[in-house]
């Protein structure tokens, strides 16, 4: 049976051609500053996010937690929403290296407005507060259901923090998918933000990597933060040359999953197992089921049919299109959507 693996976009395999080009590459021992695809690599992200330099790591928590290292130190704070990768998913990251508390902000499916961003900055006069110091937007946002911020949105919490004297960090985990769908450059967010995490293995199908982006300076220094933390990695170029592929050959394409995410969208809405289906901007499909199934009980349906989900929390599904997701099998996912809506729940 052909799988159908919707759990995440962190599931992609490199296409043949991404193969050829990582056992061409040049390699060297990078934590001597000697592997040139890995340098080609940090130089052609930073050049693509208008900033000065790169730092190619394994993963994207890595990235962030070396961003936050760099921004903060103990007895400070860092704003996030309260759906944020970085305060869910990275093991507590946060204090375990950096020390630092975090203030957390309810925004709108994981957006923080600037006002509830202003709210949040500690008076520096007060020694019973921490001292802000970071701020950090994630964009894609994952657990909002793939919803992004515009430049327009980012400049707005830029100015806040600017004024404040504050960081401001991104979470790129997904940042191609926002611009695909906003239609902005991303040349333009060296303007606005401090350091920059572009995840590079989700969506664009690389199988290893995020760079992180910032000043020379910062750069140099989350280096030493990276070695620190083991991630000082040697003849990585393999890895980079991935990386490198994938931004050349697998950006413009991300409309695609755009596409078959919202095609999934409209056939849930018409389902009786579906009581709500979060909008749908990007590759990210996340609903709410009634009582006719559990959410595990729904996950196992879709595995006999070689479809796999995630559970997103309790009745709460989510689905992740990506490049192994064909047209054929956005087809017979759609399909199998409806029939399940035949289902009853005797037999569910």
């Amino acid at each position: 049976m052909q799988i159908i693996d919707l759990r995440s976009d962190t599931v992609t395999k490199p296409t043949p051609a991404m193969l050829q080009a990582m056992f061409a590459a040049p390699v060297g021992d990078d934590v001597y500053g000697e592997d040139p695809t890995i340098n080609a690599l940090e130089e052609k992200t930073a050049a693509m996010f208008g900033m000065e330099a790169g730092l190619f790591c394994p993963s994207g928590t890595m990235t962030n937690q070396i961003a936050i290292k760099v921004h903060t130190q103990p007895l400070t704070e860092v704003i996030c929403d309260v759906t944020a990768h970085i305060y869910q998913y990275e093991g507590g990251g946060i204090s375990f290296n950096s020390g630092a508390s975090v203030a957390l902000v309810h925004g709108e499916r994981g957006k923080m407005r600037p006002q509830q961003v202003e709210a949040q900055i500690r008076p520096l006069d007060n020694v019973h507060f921490p001292e802000t110091k970071l701020v950090a937007l994630e964009n894609t946002c994952n657990k909002g259901g793939g919803t992004y911020y515009t430049l327009e949105e980012i400049a707005a919490i830029s100015e806040v923090c600017r004024r404040h004297n504050l960081a401001l960090h991104l979470d790129g985990a997904r940042v191609f998918n926002a611009l695909a769908a906003s239609g902005d450059k991303a040349a333009d967010y060296g303007r606005y933000f401090d350091s920059i995490s572009v995840c590079l293995s989700k969506g664009l199908g690389a199988p290893v990597g995020s760079v992180l982006l910032g000043s020379k300076g910062f750069i140099k220094r989350a280096r030493r933060v990276r070695k620190v933390l083991g991630g000082g990695m040697r003849q990585a170029g393999y890895l980079a040359a991935a990386c490198i592929y994938a931004l050349d050959n697998h950006v413009e394409r991300l409309q695609e999953d755009h596409r078959k995410a919202k095609a999934m969208k409209e056939v849930l809405l018409q389902t009786d197992y579906a009581e709500s289906v979060l909008p749908v901007e990007t590759n990210i499909v996340i609903f709410k089921l009634t009582d006719k199934y559990t959410d595990a009980a729904f996950v196992a349906a879709l595995e006999k049919e070689g479809i796999r989900a995630s559970s997103f929390g309790p009745q709460m599904i989510r689905f992740v299109t990506h490049l192994d997701v064909t047209e054929e099998m956005l087809q017979h996912t759609l399909r199998t959507l409806k029939a399940m809506n035949q289902v009853s729940l005797a037999t569910a």
